[in-house]
């Protein structure tokens, strides 16, 4: 009879064990699951802003002239990016002689309603470098002056990697080439970009030091 007993007392106490020990691994599972969710969401999230913030590096400006674009103003970067690129060329000091040749052209709205198109930039220091009684001469022929600027001009935007080995038709109808890699680009083999990937409302802008000069 009493060992009868001692039979049912351990049934009852392990049956009331029995659930306290399949919460306990209930709880233990979702613990070890939740921690598995996190580590795969931090993963995941680790990989998504990998790819943004390396493609937020590409899209940046580059090249050794690009510090000296004012930081802030219709003029900057950011300023340049809201305008299309006659426009913004004007808001940029180091491009005054080139947007004075783009007037005198006439191709101020040319540029800024053309869509989608790269725009080879030169400075001024790039003017300085044709003698001056040539480029008074240029600057008052209307007809040589259109030919040398839309020599400039390519009917697409160009990413840096595409100027790494490459043939444009220009709006001039002949072509140019560039080549390079990383953040040093040439083209023509005689003028090296400054300040490189600027953007405009419809352009992409390669600042370059010396001016381009169209085959005769």
């Amino acid at each position: 009879m009493q060992t009868r007993i001692r039979r049912v007392a351990v049934a009852v106490a392990a049956a009331a064990l029995l659930p306290l020990g399949l919460t306990a691994c209930s709880d233990g599972d979702s613990k070890d699951k939740a921690s598995d969710s996190a580590s795969d969401a931090s993963a995941r999230g680790a990989d998504k802003s990998g790819p943004s913030e390396d493609m937020g590096r590409v899209n940046e400006p580059f090249g050794p002239a690009c510090s000296t674009v004012p930081k802030d103003g219709k003029g900057s970067f950011e300023g340049m990016a809201e305008d299309p690129v006659a426009t913004a060329a004007s808001n940029n000091p180091a491009l005054s002689t080139l947007v004075t040749a783009v007037k005198k052209a006439g191709l101020v709205d040319t540029l800024n309603n053309a869509e989608d198109i790269t725009v080879f930039a030169p400075t001024n220091d790039a003017f300085t470098k044709i003698p001056k009684a040539d480029l008074n001469k240029v600057l008052a022929d209307k007809d040589q002056l259109t030919k040398i600027l839309t020599y400039h001009v390519v009917g697409k935007r160009l990413a840096p990697e595409d100027l790494a080995d490459g043939s444009f038709e220009t709006l001039e109808k002949t072509k140019l080439t560039t080549s390079g890699s990383g953040e040093s680009y040439k083209v023509n083999d005689s003028a090296d970009v400054v300040c490189g990937n600027v953007r405009t409302a419809n352009a992409h802008v390669y600042i370059i030091d010396t001016v381009l000069m169209p085959k005769s």
